[in-house]
């Protein structure tokens, strides 16, 4: 059972190439029939259980078309009327009579034709018009909430805007560049030799012939049977058998390739963007950072006819063309970095495991000098996801964060940050288990499935490892697990949280279920798919759903984000925010003992002098009005003024932040000591190594240098220290003090130390 990340696995996974799920099968499984048992497992075992009839069908029938048509772009008003008319009040009858894919399959067929005639009017608006960039024309933004186009003729103005304004984007940012490397003192980058024109021409190339060319039966499938599911509740979805392997992969943080990172070229290349440190291709040697992918030979045969020409193939099929059996090989048609045009050498590449190190957790020790000499070591853990490996259960996180905790409480830290940002969630076991870390034996979560029946987790250790001062550090992103973790350490008033103005506000939980275990006897069950159902909402120990609302931080601070729609309560169709009953055992400790008024104090003193934050917050409001003016000019010289404007205020923010930047950083070099800790630290028993954050690359990735962000001259943050980090800090560090002086003056009573 997994308290599912939030964001869609398939962001992450798809970007790195070794992580592609093996060729289909000779046999494919009747998605007719996978949809009806997928309906009729929602119908019996979803949370909600909405009534299963013609509104809910019109549901399935509006999410598949947002899915495919989400800028509301290719379908016309008369599409939408005609598939309303055919399908919207009788899908659902379809799914359980087993035809579904008829409609799945006219759909995105319509869809194919569209694309196709809109690309098309695109290649003539590129070879014969010449744009007039001085005309007062504008585009919007964001087409979400848009009508569709009511014709085709209403269609084709508003391609011919789109294109417009893509062609305009691809001249300004060329521009851009140059002005900014002239003005820096650096040579052009240049963008390629090809026209803004051409490069547009080449994107919705691409486009099309994923939509066209590369899209198979169980593509189909899978973006119809994923509107099904999403029309339960944002996180029901189904996942097809090449997703569930990316998932599986994703939560172990481990997988069988060549530890490549891929990407997808205009010109219809695929990219090597970086290389895993001691992964197969890094061992191998020969495959060099840039070098240009053109073809794919899965088998490594000597057949010229097995190798596989992968131009503008999306990059999810090269993946899946590139992964295999661990000690298979793969033979790639690759064009170096630097080589001659034209010229290809063929690089044989033995699959093998690669331990994704980036995503898993890791430790560090910090050592804060205060203004009386004396010094406090901070530890810091950050875990990117409660990752597990399903299969065996060798790969933990809750293990790996333990293992990193008795190391720092070694190294005698005087209080612990625990950082959870960007952590999309994972396992529900492993955040029960990690809770009980920090509290003494009691409920973590509490569990109520559809019929009302509430299961409440507790932490199982007799006793926590670690009972010293706590900060948790969450942003809009902290998600799921995240706030089960956040939520419950808030509740018991165990832990300080600090973060943006809440976490995601996902309360739910779901479990993959295998539809081919469902078909009937006989069938084929190759490749069916999974559905991953929302079953269970989970609640705080206080009886609170982090549902919609998530974990609100005592100590807040501002964040970008603020002026975006990020979280549960703008997605499609969440389920609501609700209260139990507390716990039963459930004994938080005194609030006393965190001494929220006086950090907050505190902290906002900080925060209200802190530059960077009022940049923040000057941002936020900028944002909120171009949201809401949801529109972009396609005048030459209105872009040009507010990019001049814009590229103003930031060469102003830049020269006032290096001469801040420097002075901070030499203060940090005489009051803070890093020092790094790794898993591998800790396997091996290594002492902790000092380092300079802002100098040394954590990452156990080799990347290809962006020879555009050489023209960003934005400085770096002094020592490494992003604006929330070095707050979260300053806030741990007074809560150590004040619990320091408490103690001292006889004010906290028998207060547990460190264990």
């Amino acid at each position: 059972m997994i308290a599912a990340p939030f964001q869609n696995f398939r962001r992450a996974v798809a970007a790195v190439a070794v992580v592609a799920a093996s060729a289909c099968a000779a046999q494919q499984a009747d998605f007719n029939e996978v949809g009806k048992q997928m309906a009729i497992a929602l119908q019996n075992g979803h949370f909600a259980r909405p009534a299963f009839g013609p509104e809910l069908s019109n549901q399935f029938l509006d999410d598949y078309l947002q899915s495919l048509d989400h800028g509301r772009l290719y379908f016309t008003q008369a599409d939408v009327d005609h598939f309303r008319n055919e399908y919207g009040a009788r899908l659902h009858t379809m799914l359980l009579q087993g035809k579904s894919m008829v409609a799945a399959e006219d759909i995105y067929r319509t869809f194919q034709k569209r694309v196709a005639t809109r690309v098309a009017f695109a290649e003539q608006l590129l070879e014969k018009d010449e744009f007039d960039f001085t005309k007062d024309e504008s585009v919007q933004r964001s087409r979400k909430d848009a009508p569709w186009p009511k014709d085709e003729a209403e269609a084709e103005e508003l391609w011919r805007l789109q294109i417009k304004e893509a062609v305009l984007g691809e001249i300004l940012r060329k521009e851009t560049l140059s002005r900014r490397a002239a003005e820096q003192g650096k040579p052009d980058p240049g963008l390629d030799d090809r026209s803004p024109k051409e490069k547009v021409s080449l994107r919705y190339k691409r486009f099309l012939n994923s939509v066209v060319q590369d899209a198979d039966e169980e593509d189909m499938a899978n973006y119809f049977l994923s509107s099904v599911a999403r029309s339960y509740d944002p996180h029901t979805d189904y996942m097809s058998a090449r997703e569930m392997d990316r998932f599986k992969d994703g939560m172990k943080n481990e997988l069988v390739g060549i530890g490549a990172l891929l990407q997808a070229e205009e010109d219809g290349a695929t990219k090597i963007m970086g290389i895993v440190v001691g992964g197969p291709a890094d061992r191998q040697g020969q495959l060099k950072l840039n070098d240009r992918v053109v073809g794919v030979n899965p088998l490594n045969t000597n057949e010229s006819e097995d190798m596989v020409d992968i131009m503008f193939m999306k990059i999810d099929r090269v993946v899946d063309l590139i992964r295999g059996k661990e000690g298979t090989s793969v033979a790639l048609k690759v064009e170096p970095a630097g080589g001659p045009p034209g010229e290809t050498v063929i690089v044989e590449i033995e699959r093998g495991k690669v331990e994704l190190k980036d995503e898993q957790a890791s430790g560090q020790v910090i050592e804060m000098q205060a203004d009386d000499g004396s010094s406090r070591r901070l530890g810091v853990i950050t875990l990117p996801s409660f990752y597990m490996d399903f299969d065996d259960g060798k790969t933990r996180s809750s293990v790996d964060v333990e293992r990193i905790l008795l190391r720092l409480i070694d190294e005698k830290i005087d209080g612990l940050v625990l950082d959870l940002r960007k952590n999309g969630g994972g396992s529900l076991e492993e955040v029960r288990r990690m809770t009980g870390f920090f509290i003494d034996r009691g409920p973590v979560v509490q569990v109520k499935n559809a019929i009302g029946t509430v299961d409440v987790k507790q932490a199982d250790n007799r006793k926590p490892i670690y009972l010293g001062p706590m900060v948790v550090v969450t942003d809009k992103s902290s998600a799921s697990a995240s706030e089960i973790l956040a939520g419950a350490l808030q509740d018991y008033n165990r832990a300080v949280v600090v973060g943006e103005s809440s976490t995601f506000g996902k309360g739910t939980v779901q479990q993959p279920m295998d539809i081919g275990r469902m078909l009937p006897l006989f069938s084929v069950r190759d490749r069916a798919g999974f559905v991953k159902m929302t079953i269970q909402k989970f609640y705080r120990p206080t009886g609170s759903s982090t549902q919609v609302e998530g974990v609100i931080p005592q100590i807040v601070a501002p964040s970008l984000m603020d002026a975006l729609e990020v979280g549960e309560a703008f997605l499609d169709k969440p389920l609501p925010h609700d209260r139990i009953r507390p716990a039963a055992g459930f004994r938080p400790l005194d609030e006393q003992g965190l001494f929220l008024a006086r950090l907050r104090e505190l902290s906002g003193e900080r925060i209200e002098t802190s530059k960077d934050f009022s940049y923040i917050v000057e941002d936020v409001e900028r944002a909120k009005e171009r949201i809401a003016e949801n529109r972009v000019s396609l005048n030459k010289a209105v872009r040009e003024k507010e990019l001049e404007e814009a590229e103003q205020l930031q060469r102003e923010r830049n020269k006032e932040r290096r001469e801040r930047f420097g002075e901070i950083a030499e203060a940090d070099a005489k009051t803070m000591k890093f020092y790094r800790l790794s898993l591998d630290d800790v396997e091996n028993g290594a002492e902790i190594s000092s380092f300079n954050p802002a100098d040394e690359d954590d990452s156990n990735m080799r990347r290809a240098e962006d020879k555009f962000a050489d023209l960003d001259d934005s400085p770096k943050w002094p020592t490494g220290l992003d604006p929330v980090k070095r707050e979260s800090l300053m806030v741990l560090k007074d809560l150590v003090e004040l619990t320091e002086n408490a103690r001292m003056a006889g004010v906290l009573r028998n207060t547990p130390e460190v264990r």
